[in-house]
């Protein structure tokens, strides 16, 4: 018998800010976290020299300081919000349950800070300068593993690595093995930091970044006209999912309920999504299926929405599945406001969407100033729109045709 799943904590790092309370507080006032890149010098050179950074982290705050040095930021990232989640949950990992307490956390590019930094060291100062810690600060499932040596957490413990599905894959993975008796409860989420030269650099040759340099605040327009590419951030998502009647028992704060998930594939282009975004259409679908809800019960969806030509791709998908209640619909993307963070996007997504749900509060689009023909929904342009919402769904869509789609609700 499947079991249902609950949300009941919440954790994040993203360019709006460090905690959940500053992030919302920031996506509510439609607010920008897109800067001139600080963390390299991006020279006349390079083509882009915008992203959505981190401001103000501090690893010690969340890390023993001899610990710090073995892991890459993404790590720090993971480590930080997951303490964040499992305090504003309550869930104390004991002797009795730390077999049932697992850990997925994904990321997408993992640690290439880390490899450009001792590939510099190697080329400079020799191969004896390499530290031991080299290989475990950038391995990917390190940010799992690091978390659950902190936490304690000795159930299920693994990672995604599927581009900008990552996210929201690992938070569908989680609630499976909750619903499927595997564990009892799932530290899932998504971290990334890969704002460095050779990812900007490489994104950048493949035309997919915005190159409007002179205003970083309005490069991110999803579903705008005048979008031209997306723009890189970084940070974490990361959200405490657990069995229902547990958290109902202790009395843990509910969130919201994961109602239905599903992932596919394109099988299609290395980068480009699917003709009228057909994998799209199939994984909502599915992931609609799985919850057994009516289409016309869906109230928002946090698009994929990158500030790119798929924007279009992703509106009639929607409109597709949902037909005349696509216009009904009020669909963002806080993609506007962060950045695209690559393998946390749908970790912060998700979790803008619970809180969509929790504080009835649909975040908007921001930068929409020039209607596109092909991208004619709803899209909550430049303001935040107080609206009782019962269900929402977030999509994400990665490189390699990769989807994944979550359900949300009250």
């Amino acid at each position: 018998m499947s079991r249902r799943v609950a949300v009941t904590g919440l954790g994040m790092v993203s360019p709006l800010g460090i905690g959940v309370k500053a992030n919302w507080d920031a996506v509510c006032e439609g607010k920008s976290g897109i800067r001139r890149i600080s963390k390299f010098h991006a020279h006349e050179d390079f083509p882009v020299t915008i992203a959505g950074e981190v401001q103000g982290f501090q690893p010690e705050d969340y890390i023993d300081h001899k610990e710090i040095k073995k892991m890459d930021t993404f790590i720090h990232y993971a480590v930080a919000c997951s303490q964040m989640a499992m305090e504003d949950s309550g869930l104390k990992i004991t002797d009795e349950n730390a077999e049932r307490v697992g850990v997925l956390v994904g990321v997408g590019l993992c640690g290439l800070p880390a490899i450009e930094k001792y590939h510099r060291i190697y080329l400079d100062k020799g191969v004896r300068k390499i530290t031991p810690f080299f290989i475990p600060m950038l391995i990917p499932n390190l940010a799992s593993g690091q978390v659950s040596i902190l936490l304690g957490a000795k159930g299920p413990n693994s990672c995604v690595v599927t581009a900008c599905a990552t996210g929201t894959h690992a938070i569908g993975d989680a609630y499976q093995m909750i619903r499927d008796g595997v564990a009892d409860a799932m530290i899932a989420g998504g971290a990334e930091s890969v704002i460095t030269p050779l990812a900007i650099g490489g994104f950048a040759a493949a035309k997919a970044l915005s190159t409007r340099n002179d205003d970083p605040e309005g490069a991110s327009r999803p579903f705008d006209k005048d979008r031209d590419g997306f723009v890189m951030g970084e940070g974490c998502g990361v959200v405490i999912l657990e069995e229902m009647e547990t958290a109902k028992k202790r009395g843990a704060t509910i969130y919201a309920e994961v109602a239905g998930y599903a992932l596919n594939g394109d099988a299609y282009h290395i980068t480009a999504p699917a003709p009228g975004g057909e994998g799209a259409v199939r994984c909502i679908e599915l992931a609609l299926k799985s919850s057994r809800l009516n289409k016309e019960e869906i109230g928002y969806i946090n698009a994929h929405g990158t500030s790119t030509g798929a924007d279009a791709t992703e509106t009639r998908a929607i409109k597709t599945v949902f037909g005349d209640h696509a216009y009904q619909l009020a669909v963002s993307s806080t993609k506007s406001m962060t950045g695209h963070l690559l393998g946390a996007a749908g970790g912060i997504e998700a979790i803008y969407s619970v809180l969509a749900i929790h504080h009835g509060v649909i975040p908007p689009t921001i930068n929409q100033t020039t209607p596109d023909p092909e991208c004619d929904l709803d899209y909550v342009p430049n303001e935040a729109r107080e609206k009782k919402i019962t269900v929402a769904l977030s999509n994400s869509f990665g490189f390699g045709g990769t989807n994944g789609v979550i359900i949300f609700k009250k």
